[in-house]
């Protein structure tokens, strides 16, 4: 048994903002239970983590690791000493600063922390944010002490004793949200008397929502609905040129305030990452999910037909958002039985909270070591 002051943590992993902000939303609950405790990130070189783990006020230590890169033999020649370095880096990292517990949120990094704190006899922690578990977590469920889950049914592919149901953490601005539509509306220079459709596509964009855009753009114009369009960084400017003279359609390159973004909607397009879906839950919104084809193991599919088979939310499948999306929102817009439905059953499947119940769990594993 070990005293709970003084306590030191590692919290592993990210890639993307959907494994960023719960990991950071898990480490500020710790904070606030125990301001003395020491936090340590561990990230992968020349993700977004490395950037975003420092703004919110904590240290990383980055590893050099990547993923499969699918497509490409001669990108995937140097996995294998990435994988050896970043094993070599992690131990490292675990003997020197000697972690009572150490968390793996998903992404490149938490593989090999996870991995050496295992072996070298520190607790381990699986925050599984998916309806579909990928192969690392189920390796690493060998090992691990507890295994916080975001949807039922997860014991078929982990050990039914270590998992508890948890939920999704998410961002203390969506936990918290105290704005109205109309402050909202004004914050975007919105119209007040049209219907909105959010579109986005996660914190780096998506190019078939932009594209499923770009393909209706006489009928947006034509709408009398407006949609604010979060377009990546990276797809911006060409975004920003095809909306040139399109009414109601306003692009942004990133949504600082998704607060407010979430208080404009009437209607929700975006990915299935598990950080979205987590707040459209607690929010209650209507929402179409369209599934990235390009995540491990298919896992938005997953994510996505856990809330249609509850008839929780719409479903496109990727390959055919250009044809079906935008057209799809607008009946959904039209549609005020189907909405109410939506958001009934969505809300439903809210688990509130998650952060505490996570950090509820961590303590009882430290203590029990």
């Amino acid at each position: 048994m070990i005293k709970m002051s003084g306590l030191k943590i590692i919290i592993s992993g990210g890639g993307t903002g959907g494994h960023i902000f719960p990991a950071v939303a898990i480490a500020n609950e710790i904070m606030r239970r125990k301001p003395d405790a020491q936090i340590l990130f561990v990230g992968a070189n020349g993700k977004m983590e490395m950037e975003k783990v420092p703004q919110a006020g904590y240290k990383i230590k980055g590893l050099n690791i990547s993923g499969y890169q699918r497509g490409s033999i001669v990108k995937n020649l140097s996995l294998p000493f990435k994988l050896m370095q970043s094993l070599l880096s992690a131990l490292n990292i675990v003997r020197s600063f000697k972690p009572d517990v150490a968390i793996g949120v998903g992404g490149y990094a938490s593989g090999p922390l996870l991995r050496v704190a295992g072996f070298a006899g520190v607790p381990t922690v699986i925050q599984e944010q998916n309806s579909f578990a990928g192969m690392t977590n189920k390796i690493l469920a060998q090992k691990a002490k507890l295994i916080c889950t975001a949807y039922e049914g997860m014991d078929k592919v982990f050990p039914k004793d270590k998992i508890v149901l948890t939920g999704n953490p998410i961002r203390s601005e969506i936990v918290n949200m105290k704005v109205d539509k109309e402050e909202a509306l004004k914050y975007f220079e919105l119209d007040p008397a049209k219907k909105t459709i959010l579109i986005v596509g996660g914190s780096l964009g998506a190019r078939t929502l932009n594209q499923s855009v770009e393909a209706m753009l006489e009928r947006i114009n034509l709408s009398g609905v407006q949609v604010l369009w979060q377009t990546g960084k990276v797809y911006f400017k060409e975004c920003y040129k095809a909306a040139e003279g399109v009414s109601g359609l306003k692009p942004l390159p990133f949504i600082d305030r998704m607060d407010y973004a979430y208080a404009c909607a009437d209607v929700i397009i975006s990915r299935a990452g598990a950080l979205f879906i987590a707040e459209f839950q607690l929010l209650g919104k209507p929402v179409i999910l369209v599934p990235s084809p390009n995540v491990t193991e298919d896992h938005q599919t997953y994510n996505a037909m856990a809330l249609v088979n509850k008839k929780a939310a719409l479903m496109v499948k990727d390959d055919e958002a250009k044809v079906n999306l935008l057209p799809l929102a607008f009946d959904l817009l039209n549609n005020e039985a189907l909405q109410s439905e939506l958001r009934t059953n969505i809300i439903k499947m809210a688990i509130p909270n998650a952060a505490e119940k996570i950090v509820d769990e961590i303590f009882k594993v430290i203590k029990a070591a």
